[in-house]
């Protein structure tokens, strides 16, 4: 778990353990997960976003059910397991009020999509939560006595959070400007 020392910064994140969620920052959380989660094991990924695999077989009327444990091969058994190990992965992200929302959830791909939902929104939330990130790009300008790193860093938060919604940028700034007030340094930056 990332934590502050007494300067204000940040610790480094393990490599071995899951980045840590306690419901607050949900897409920062969201992009390290997905990152750890993809390096760890890309099928662990897969099964967050396509479900768990379920062994079927077809009964005596042509209907599809589900096979008992006993018919299941080895090969349908590991691929069964790659949703425990998912689940895993996620549960021990979670402080304890986390985790006592989808504990019960047996399905790695609803945990995840339940988050989505509780902190990214519906899909009407999240449209108007791109929107307002869109508009600010739009119109994106350095502002008065603002200090290039910290308009770098205004600026990577707004496309970061683009990015986090799904948003493609072909180019950084396409037919976008960044607007630099003179600061009385007299002359304006190159157009």
């Amino acid at each position: 778990m990332a934590s502050t020392s007494g300067s204000g910064m940040y610790e480094s994140q393990s490599t071995t353990k899951p980045p840590f969620f306690n419901g607050d920052n949900y897409s920062f959380w969201k992009n390290r997960m997905r990152l750890f989660i993809k390096s760890n094991d890309y099928l662990v990924w897969d099964v967050i976003e396509d479900g768990p695999y379920i062994p079927l077989k077809q009964d005596g009327e042509g209907k599809m059910v589900l096979k008992k444990k006993v018919e299941m091969s080895e090969e349908e058994r590991r691929k069964i397991q790659v949703n425990d190990k998912a689940l895993r992965m996620l549960f021990c992200s979670f402080g304890p009020d986390i985790y006592s929302k989808v504990s019960s959830i047996e399905s790695a791909k609803e945990v995840w999509d339940t988050l989505e939902t509780t902190y990214d929104g519906t899909n009407d939330v999240k449209e108007t939560k791109i929107g307002i990130l869109n508009l600010s790009y739009e119109n994106f300008k350095m502002e008065p006595d603002e200090t290039v790193s910290k308009m770098f860093d205004r600026f990577s938060t707004i496309v970061n959070g683009l990015k986090g919604f799904g948003e493609i940028m072909t180019s950084l700034f396409g037919s976008y400007s960044i607007h630099f007030p003179n600061h009385g340094m007299g002359r304006e930056p190159p157009s």
